[in-house]
């Protein structure tokens, strides 16, 4: 089999499983089976595949087609221009969530005493670390999500402290001048129907919040009244219809409070400061 009869296979393959973008994820699948990047297909489409390159690349489109995502498989993910590793402890970081790191960055200032809450795979915190040139705390509930993270911050060189713990639970209060977080938001009702890919695969811990997907919310929000100093941002990705909710629950201590909506249109991000 070539990489040309291969690519074809996997495109009949994956249309008939209704994959989405079937080409582009028989390409990533074969680069991944070959340990090649995609411009080397298009210059050697009749080259042939080894037994173990075929081997794998059978497997890898089979765990395809029975729902794995792509980013489990090939266990990586950009992330604002950088490539992280991803197992499926963590959530896989979305091009929204990137909102989350430009406003982040837009109010950080001089902040030096930086966390964030649900590190997952170290996307936010590893990404706020490099960009800021600072080190960035970050804290999860689940171990086996912190060492991934940890694995992201070590091979990027990022500066960050990571550690165990429920929301903001574990930290001193008026300690901390930026929180941000990617909660997670969906609604329980809605559990039945995601997209199985998200559904069957994804830590559901990262993924609901309650019977309105707000539960967290509140948590992040009590949480960063106590642990704010005084001018200190709370930074949130906002979930789908979560935006007044969410706004809602902010007293009149807090200022400065805005949205940003992703490229969708969607209010995908809210920053508000705190006063008292």
């Amino acid at each position: 089999m070539t990489v040309q009869t291969a690519l074809r296979h996997a495109c009949r393959l994956l249309e008939e499983g209704a994959i989405a973008v079937p080409r582009l994820t028989a390409e990533v699948l074969l680069c991944h089976a070959l340990g090649r990047e995609r411009p080397y297909l298009y210059g050697h489409p009749e080259e042939e595949l080894s037994e173990a390159a075929r081997a794998a690349f059978e497997r890898y489109l089979q765990e395809r087609l029975d729902g794995k995502p792509t980013q489990y498989i090939t266990r990586r993910q950009e992330f604002y221009g950088r490539e992280f590793l991803l197992t499926e402890d963590v959530l896989i970081p979305r091009p929204e969530t990137e909102h989350v790191v430009e406003t982040a960055l837009a109010v950080a200032g001089d902040a030096r005493h930086i966390l964030d809450v649900g590190a997952g795979s170290g996307a936010l915190a590893v990404t706020l670390s490099l960009e800021l040139s600072r080190p960035v705390s970050a804290s999860d509930i689940s171990p086996a999500a912190l060492a991934v993270a940890a694995e992201n911050a070590r091979r990027l060189g990022a500066e960050v402290r990571f550690f165990a713990g429920d929301v903001v639970e574990a930290v001193a209060a008026r300690s901390l001048d930026l929180v941000v977080s990617n909660p997670p938001y969906v609604p329980l009702e809605e559990q039945a129907g995601l997209q199985r890919e998200i559904r069957d695969w994804e830590p559901h811990v990262a993924l609901f919040s309650g019977p309105e997907g707000l539960d967290m919310y509140r948590r992040l929000v009590a949480g960063a009244t106590r642990v704010l100093r005084p001018g200190g941002w709370l930074v949130l990705e906002l979930g789908f219809k979560t935006a007044g909710p969410v706004h809602e629950m902010l007293g009149a201590a807090w200022t400065q409070v805005r949205t940003t909506p992703d490229l969708a249109g969607f209010q995908r991000v809210l920053a508000a400061r705190w006063r008292s």
